[in-house]
Formats: C-alpha cells, structure tokens, sequence
C-alpha cells in the first residue's frame, strides 16, 4: 500500500504552529509526519528551527494515530548515539508503533556551529555513521553495552525504558554507500525528490537492492521513501513563487554542504533565478500534473511519499492536497 506522508519543515517554522500543521496531517487522513532536525535553518532572516525531539513527543501527544520519525537526524556531532538511543527508547515506549528514528550523515551547518568541530570529509562521517548505527542497535536490544570504536565508546551502557518491539531505524543516502547500508540493516531507505532519475533508477534503488541481496532479506522488507518536493496551488504563478524560500535546495551539493553559516546560505541562494529554484518541484495548479510528475517516482519503487511542502500557507496545501491529489493517488496505487 502506498503511504502518504506530510514533511513538518522545522527550519521554516516554529513550534507551535508546525504542531498545528502536524495535527492537521492526521485530521486529513495523511498516514505520516516527517520532522527535520536542524540546529541552524537554510535562512537565517525569518528562519527557525525547534528541537525535533520534544516536537515528536508534543505531536505524538495531540494525536492518536499517525507515525512520526525524523527525516533526518544526525546521530554523530552533536548527539552522541548512546543519547539518541536513550531519547527513542523514551518516545517508542510511549508511543508504541508511531515512531520512526530516521539518520543520516550529516550537513555542516547543524553539527559545526554547535560544536565547534573541523567538518570531516565524507569518509569519515560514513566511518563515524556506522559506529553511531551500530550503538543505536546494540542499545535498542541489549543490556550493559561496552563499546570501543574510532570515534565512539560505551561503557556498561544500558537504556532502561525502550519499547518491547525497537524503534525502526530509517537510513537516509545520497550516494551508493550509505544506500547499500541501509539495505543491509535499516528498516526504510529516504531519499529526496528531484533530482537526475538516473540517480535513483541507476544508483541509490541499485545499492538499497544489492545490501538487501548481501543480507539476504527479503527485496520487500525495507520501506522507500522518498521526500517528495511539491509546490501545489489552484494559481499556478503562487505555486511557483512558494519555491522561493526553499532556494537553497536548488544549490549543488558541493555549494552548501560544507557551508555552516545560514547567512551565507541565504546569500547563495538568493542569487539563483526563479527557473532553477523552481526545478527540484513539481509545480502545477492541477492534480493531474501532480500525479504525472510523482508517476515515476512510484514505479521505480517508492512506497512512502512524504510530501514537502515551501509556502508558507501549509494549512492550505494540507487541505488542497487531501481534497485533489491524495485520491487520485491512493486510487492509481492502491
């Protein structure tokens, strides 16, 4: 079955009225809340970003039914994993069956200005992501974790209150590594929308499929989801517009990814045209463009749509979405 999920953008909102938009997801039949976990926004003007972790809690709280994770979360700068295992087995005993830990390996600009850390390169954050993967296990299962690892260490390390079945733990990947990791050992891949298909058609679903094959799990075990990067309105020059404040995303990943400064972001992206800020997202003013720009995302095998978002009106996107587009997708996947 097809999931349909709502991207709670923290860096665009502030707490409060992201949990509003969050219970709103659940009141239109949304099936998931994916919140990002910043410690710095794309733009400092106008920005935010509230702690993922008490938002969860406060939205779980609100609402009865709908799964919540992080999308994502980075579990080795500023949290230490033995911590994140601590925080989930918390949140997983408390709302069993609604939480999902989704990680990844990290943007300077959240884990620098609040460690004062040289940003490594991405060698060692991938050596520093699978120690962190493995204490998340380990904790998840295990009593009196000693672990002795390059970066890490546990020492007797017990989480104490954690669900009987463990949090499942989501990988997120932009290249063929981290993808093949998570077939080997994560529950669900996620991924981005909008970028060259041969990416996910020749890359990432290849990798996921060969660490499932590596495992020997079952080629449906693992959920894919994907971050899928709408901009819907019923006037199509407002749905473009929306993109705006998102133009970060239309940046190389070379261009942001070692940028820790949201000020400097903001001057990067500001400089970009309309055109290219635009191009990461479906635009349309009608459902059936919206179907015929996610249709590919579907059939190569994506079985969670997590839908973001930019305008800064997400109650009426929520609503628009539920009432024309929803539908029509849960009709041509059912």
């Amino acid at each position: 079955m097809l999931k349909i999920g709502y991207k709670a953008s923290a860096e665009q909102f502030g707490p409060g009225q992201l949990l509003e938009f969050g219970c709103l997801a659940e009141q239109l039949g949304y099936d998931s809340v994916f919140v990002s976990d910043h410690f710095q926004p794309w733009r400092h003007h106008g920005g935010h970003a509230p702690f993922s972790l008490a938002w969860i809690a406060a939205l779980a709280e609100r609402t009865s039914r709908i799964v919540i994770g992080t999308s994502v979360l980075t579990p080795t700068f500023r949290y230490h994993p033995a911590i994140i295992a601590q925080a989930f087995g918390t949140l997983g005993s408390l709302y069993p069956g609604r939480i999902v830990l989704g990680i990844g390996t990290g943007e300077s600009m959240n884990e620098i200005p609040a460690t004062g850390l040289a940003w490594p390169e991405p060698a060692e954050r991938t050596r520093r992501f699978r120690e962190a993967l493995q204490i998340l296990e380990r904790l998840a299962r295990e009593d009196r974790v000693s672990f002795q690892g390059e970066y890490y260490r546990t020492d007797r390390a017990t989480i104490y209150d954690r669900p009987q079945q463990p949090v499942p733990i989501y990988i997120a990947a932009a290249g063929p590594v981290v993808a093949k990791l998570a077939g080997e050992r994560a529950a669900g891949f996620i991924c981005t929308s909008g970028k060259a298909p041969e990416l996910y058609r020749d890359t990432l679903l290849p990798a996921v499929q060969a660490g499932l094959a590596q495992a020997r799990r079952a080629p449906h075990s693992l959920e894919r989801m994907i971050e899928m990067k709408v901009s819907f309105d019923t006037d199509r020059q407002r749905a473009l517009e929306d993109t705006r404040c998102w133009s970060a995303l239309a940046l190389s990943a070379q261009e942001k990814m070692n940028v820790d400064d949201p000020l400097e972001m903001e001057r990067l992206a500001d400089a970009l045209p309309i055109e290219k800020v635009a191009a990461r997202w479906i635009v349309s003013s009608t459902p059936q463009e919206q179907i015929e720009g996610i249709a590919p995302y579907v059939e190569m095998g994506f079985n969670h749509l997590v839908l973001h978002a930019p305008g800064p009106d997400q109650a009426r996107f929520l609503s628009l979405y539920a009432q024309q587009v929803v539908p029509l997708l849960r009709k041509r996947w059912p």
